[in-house]
């Protein structure tokens, strides 16, 4: 029987563990264990995880804070597995999660795999709206991979999984974070692993809360796009400079007053068709007024903050890249 390790790593956040563990207590497919890495924290979840053994194998570490990239590596050195299962702390895992990969993995032969993120019907209204947006085919959501079947998917950190032979060649992460994800997949790739999208494999993914956060988290991705270019020149495709040019075309819309107003007014009419098509597609997804009119703001955040991530590093001299390779 294939043997899972869901790696979380964490950092002061023992709610959200408290809720992830709870969801794995439901798992239909219950041959996995669990280990927490606790990366450095102020504010542990120890008692957390101790209320949870005996319901499955659980394991918990504290270790220096180092970065969730390297503390993923530190989790996989520890696991025990056939497959590391890589989960971020602010997931809800649907009970079917381990028996649907384990059946995918039973059909086709892959290395590396990922699974889509959704909204749970109790996040609030602004979660589900953030979830829109990162989900989306009209936002960055939709250039993110989504192939259904084996081939060059690119798996993210919040919902990844890796056979035991991918780490031990790859040694994992080189990154600690900033693209961490991003440069791993890539790496994945080219060492002629095969990877692939479980589509029924989905989690529920918190993400951030408020407004700003998710700014903030946006404007790093922008910024970790770039990085993860430094170490693969020709990653930073045209396809991820679009929140770059939407950013940029908000300027110039803004600008065009000072001397053509016909030009403004054509910005504001193409403005205005993308953020009702926005709407209209969201009230049909998520079936929600409240959330189709949040996911108009929370789009407009992800595509802005994205593109002035790219700007930000773009400029940000040679010598001062924060996260270099290890």
């Amino acid at each position: 029987m294939r043997l899972f390790s869901v790696i979380i790593p964490v950092y002061n956040r023992p709610d959200e563990v408290k809720e992830l563990l709870d969801s794995l207590t439901k798992q239909s497919y219950k041959h996995f264990e669990v280990l927490i890495i606790e990366d450095g924290s102020s504010t542990t979840c120890k008692g957390v995880v101790e209320t949870f053994k005996g319901q499955f194998t659980i394991d918990y570490f504290f270790k220096e804070n180092s970065g969730q990239g390297f503390t993923r590596n530190f989790g996989f050195e520890k696991a025990n597995g056939d497959y590391f299962v890589v989960f971020d702390s602010d997931c809800l895992i649907p009970s079917h999660y381990f028996e649907t990969v384990n059946e995918f993995l039973n059909n086709n032969e892959v290395d590396a795999f990922g699974g889509p993120d959704k909204a749970h019907e109790s996040f609030t209204s602004l979660q589900k709206a953030i979830s829109y947006s990162m989900t989306s085919p009209f936002t960055t959501g939709g250039i993110r991979g989504n192939k259904e079947h084996v081939g060059t998917f690119h798996p993210r950190s919040f919902n990844m999984g890796i056979s035991r032979e991918v780490f031990e060649r790859t040694k994992g992460y080189r990154l600690t974070r900033m693209g961490e994800d991003i440069e791993f997949s890539i790496r994945i790739i080219n060492e002629n692993f095969k990877t692939a999208l479980v589509p029924k494999a989905f989690v529920y993914h918190k993400r951030r809360t408020s407004i700003t956060q998710f700014y903030k988290q946006l404007h790093f991705f922008g910024r970790a796009r770039v990085n993860v270019n430094r170490f693969f020149p020709g990653e930073l495709k045209v396809v991820h400079l679009l929140p770059l040019f939407f950013a940029l075309g908000i300027f110039g819309w803004l600008s065009t007053p000072l001397w053509s107003i016909s030009l403004f007014k054509v910005g504001g009419v193409l403005l205005t068709a993308y953020f009702f098509l926005l709407l209209l597609h969201s009230i049909v997804v998520q079936k929600n007024l409240k959330v189709g009119l949040l996911s108009l703001c929370t789009s407009f955040v992800q595509l802005f903050a994205y593109g002035m991530g790219i700007i930000s590093e773009k400029l940000r001299p040679r010598g001062n890249q924060p996260f270099a390779q290890k």
